[in-house]
This record gives C-alpha cells, structure tokens and sequence, in this order.
C-alpha cells in the first residue's frame, strides 16, 4: 500500500493541474479570446514556457486576462514543485516494498494515460467548461462575458479577420458604399497596415488596401466575402446576397403574420359552437 502513495499523489497533481488549466482556458474564453487560443495561453502560463509576441499582446494589454496568467504562472510554480516532491519518493526509495521500478512506472503510466483519455473527451470537456463557466461568474468578481454565447458562435456565426487584398472587392470603398449590412454582415474594426485600430467604423470609413477587417457574419457569408474579386463577378455575388438576406427575411415576416392567424383559426375549430350550431342536439 505504501508503494501507491507516491504514485497517487503523482496522478492527483496532474490532475488539479489539468483542472487548473481548464479554469484558466474556460476563464480566458469569456474575455473574448477563442478556446484554441485561450488553452494556449492558459497551458503556457502554467508550465512556464512564454508567448509568441503577437498573442501575448492580446493577453498583456487586457487588465483581467493579465489577473488570470499570472495567476496560472503562480500555480504552475506551485504544481512544479509538488511534482518534484512526488517524484523523488517514487524512484529513490528503492525495492523495499517488494515492488519493481518497472512496474511502479507502468502504474503510473496507466494512471498518466487513464487522465489524458479523461481530459480528452469531448462530453466531459463541455459539461465541465460549463460548470466552471458558471462557477467562475457566480463566485468571482472578474469582469467576465460568454460572448461565444451573446454572439451565437456555435449556430453558423462567426468573427474573423480579413486580410485586404489588392484584387479585394473592398479595397478602395467606403462602408457606406459596400452596404455590407444589407449582406448580413458587420464591420467590427479595421486595423490599419501601420498598426491603428479603427473600432466601431462609421459609413464613411474607407477600407485600404493592406488592411485586416474584423467582421461578424454567417460563417459561409464571410467565406464567400474573403474570396470576392473587384469585378463583376464580385457585384453579381453582393446582389446576390444581399437578394437572399430579403428573401429570408420576407419568408420570417410572413410566417410570423400567418401564424397568429392559424392560432386563432385552430382555436375556433376546437371550441364548441352555440346552440343551433353543430354540437346542439337535434330536436
């Protein structure tokens, strides 16, 4: 029983160590970063390894995801440590109990493989980020917002960045003149190609060549406007985008018309009809 003391405490710090990273990635999400990104920073504070320079910017220029690293960096040291201190026993105390370092390690082989396949379900992963989600705003006092949720990015939306090109159908043309609200898509930002950050860009803001436009759309609406050239080709598809959102919207007016009616006429078929009519009984 001795021999599995080390090995449980072992496996129990991988496994808070996991938990760790998931609050921290679950944490980072509902600042607005992306999960892949967000488990990234999170895993990479807690073991200790650093950022590329672009995505720490992300993290290091927001006050409550700078909180949640360096909280993730102080428990990293922590999780380190006690690594060690459950390492040590493990190996150094030689065949006392009768045990084989070989098979001590294939234990704990089989309990670091038990917790990866853990870790890797997809069920679980949902069912605890949402708890932890919940936890995290009901308990803490982070400035925190599920804007995967707010923005529906699990039902077909999506925000990307688009990188402006020479060929671009936006190049050269103010919002205005795009219309590209009238597509179902919005504009969030524009950062220019010498750094500025245009937020929340009017209808006379111009789009230039070299660009990145952060917009918010359907996902195959903004598929379809990252590939669009300037040329007819490229006016044919706005037209015809912007022809479709009508025609969707159309059909939800008439069915939100229609179906008061339908109530109502399924509700007068049910109700018994006065005396005379076809329930009464015949004299």
């Amino acid at each position: 029983m001795g021999t599995l003391i080390p090995i449980v405490s072992l496996l129990v710090v991988v496994a808070v160590g996991l938990l760790v990273v998931r609050i921290g990635t679950v944490a980072l999400v509902l600042t607005g970063l992306s999960r892949e990104l967000a488990h990234f920073q999170a895993l990479s504070a807690f073991m200790g390894v650093g950022f590329t320079t672009a995505e720490s910017e992300q993290v290091l220029t927001h006050p409550v995801r700078r909180r949640i690293i360096r909280l993730l960096i102080l428990l990293g040291n922590a999780g380190f440590v006690a690594t060690v201190s459950s390492l040590i026993p493990l190996f150094v105390s030689g065949n006392e109990t009768g045990v084989s370092f070989w098979v001590k390690l294939a234990w704990l082989c089989g309990g670091l493989v038990l917790l990866w396949v853990i870790s890797a379900s997809k069920y679980i992963d949902r069912q605890m980020s949402y708890v932890i989600g919940a936890a995290l705003k009901r308990w803490t006092h982070l400035d925190l917002h599920d804007f995967r949720g707010l923005l529906q990015l699990d039902a077909g939306y999506a925000v990307s960045e688009t990188k402006v090109e020479p060929w671009a159908w936006i190049a050269g043309k103010n919002l205005s003149e795009m219309r590209l609200a009238d597509e179902g898509v919005q504009v969030l930002g524009i950062r220019r190609g010498d750094g500025e950050f245009v937020g929340a860009p009017t209808g006379r803001t111009y789009i230039r060549k070299g660009d990145t436009v952060i917009v918010y759309g359907k996902v195959e609406h903004l598929a379809e406007l990252d590939q669009r050239h300037a040329d007819a080709d490229g006016d044919a598809a706005h037209k015809a985008c912007v022809r479709a959102l009508r025609e969707a919207g159309d059909e939800r007016a008439a069915e939100q018309t229609l179906l008061p009616g339908l109530r109502n006429a399924a509700s007068a078929r049910t109700e018994p009809e006065g005396e005379g009519g076809a329930f009464a009984e015949p004299k």
